[in-house]
């Protein structure tokens, strides 16, 4: 619920279905322990998700002067918003440590919530918040544990979803499968290395062994080669015990080296990340990977948050880009863009200055009339060849 809501005692027209959608509680949520897992023992999933978490979280915010609604104004100043979404969200926090939470939270869970108590903004760990519907507006109210928040405390930003329009669907959760794998094959090389790293050699006896005769030939085994040490040395025993071969496998095939590779791959799919910006030397094509990163995976995440800090606080909120290296070429696009239609008089340099991120100045509020070298063009009859003298006069 935003500011604006039942304001000058208009109601608005519910929604008729809202009843069928708000029946069940929305406590369900997304599974985050085995994101969380990935995060942490994975290096691709941890290197992927600080990527995009620092990227998200060092784009600062543009707050418009004009209130987003037309005639209507809020409760809290321009300057306490800018304040808020660019320095300072608490008394405890800077704001890039602030961002980080929220974008993790939105990239291994799905969702984003924000308290705000009038003063300050904290973050709400996602895992633990629980949206209940409302059967006649949209959402009756958010609970943690005991404590119950109002619509109009939290601010919500949801990833995409198709199965809930209360909850979003994490970004790793395509490759839950992919990381669970790679985690499996981890385990199976661990266990490989601590058990020997030689299941190669087996023992055969034409007689029967008793368990004694058993229990002190492997006694004897781990006291002589300790399979934890990784020895290969054959064990030779009496009692026409031989030794064979059980296998071929080498050490090569059992690193899954190709395996995890492809599997890492999918990975950086699922989070948007090209995944030549993680390959290392020299490649002619990593500028417009790195453009195509930022305009389809950080911009679109930043946008959303803005959308909804914009609809919350009732200000127009957008991204600041004039310092993101790989967005260089297009903002240098867009300044031959603006100029062109300042100096074609279509628009005023303060319009442009505007679209460009910059501050408005007194001096530059009038549309700019082009001239030409035959005449002015507000004037055709002035400008051109000065008039002769005639010989009469």
């Amino acid at each position: 619920m935003a500011w604006y809501n039942n304001l000058f005692g208009n109601k608005e027209k519910l929604n008729p279905a809202q009843s069928y959608m708000g029946r069940d509680i929305e406590s369900s949520r997304e599974p985050t322990f085995s994101y969380e897992s990935a995060y942490e023992d994975l290096e691709i999933v941890n290197r992927g998700v600080n990527m995009i978490v620092d990227d998200v979280a060092e784009i600062p915010t543009l707050v418009s002067r004009e209130n987003a609604f037309r005639g209507v104004t809020t409760g809290v100043k321009r300057a306490k918003v800018e304040l808020l979404l660019n320095k300072s969200p608490n008394p405890y926090q800077d704001i890039n440590s602030f961002r980080r939470n929220l974008v993790t939270d939105f990239v291994l869970d799905g969702n984003i919530f924000m308290y705000y108590d009038g003063a300050h903004l904290y973050h709400l760990p996602s895992s633990e918040v629980q949206i209940h519907a409302s059967k006649d507006t949209y959402i009756e109210k958010f609970t943690m544990h005991d404590i119950t928040f109002s619509p109009d405390e939290i601010i919500h930003i949801k990833e995409n979803s198709f199965h809930s329009i209360y909850r979003g669907v994490p970004r790793l959760k395509p490759a839950l499968r992919t990381m669970v794998l790679m985690q499996s094959m981890r385990k199976f090389q661990d266990n490989f290395f601590k058990n020997g790293a030689v299941p190669g050699l087996v023992l055969k006896s034409p007689n029967t062994l008793s368990d004694k005769i058993k229990e002190r030939m492997m006694v004897s085994w781990q006291q002589k080669y300790r399979p934890d040490t990784g020895g290969r040395r054959p064990l030779i025993l009496d009692g026409g015990i031989e030794v064979d071969s059980i296998t071929n496998v080498n050490f090569k095939e059992l690193d899954f080296q190709a395996s995890i590779e492809e599997n890492e791959k999918i990975v950086l799919k699922a989070l948007g990340i090209p995944p030549i910006l993680m390959d290392s030397g020299n490649n002619a094509n990593i500028r417009p990977n790195l453009r195509l990163y930022y305009l389809e995976t950080i911009l679109p995440i930043v946008r959303k948050i803005n959308f909804a800090t914009s609809r919350y606080f009732g200000y127009e909120i957008s991204e600041d880009i004039t310092n993101i290296p790989a967005l260089q070429p297009e903002l240098r696009d867009s300044a031959a863009y603006y100029t062109s239609l300042v100096n074609g008089g279509i628009i005023s340099p303060n319009e442009a200055r505007r679209a460009l991120g910059y501050d408005e100045v007194d001096e530059a509020e009038g549309i700019r009339v082009p001239a030409n070298i035959a005449g002015s063009a507000a004037n055709p009859s002035e400008g051109g060849r000065p008039t002769e003298e005639s010989d009469d006069e």
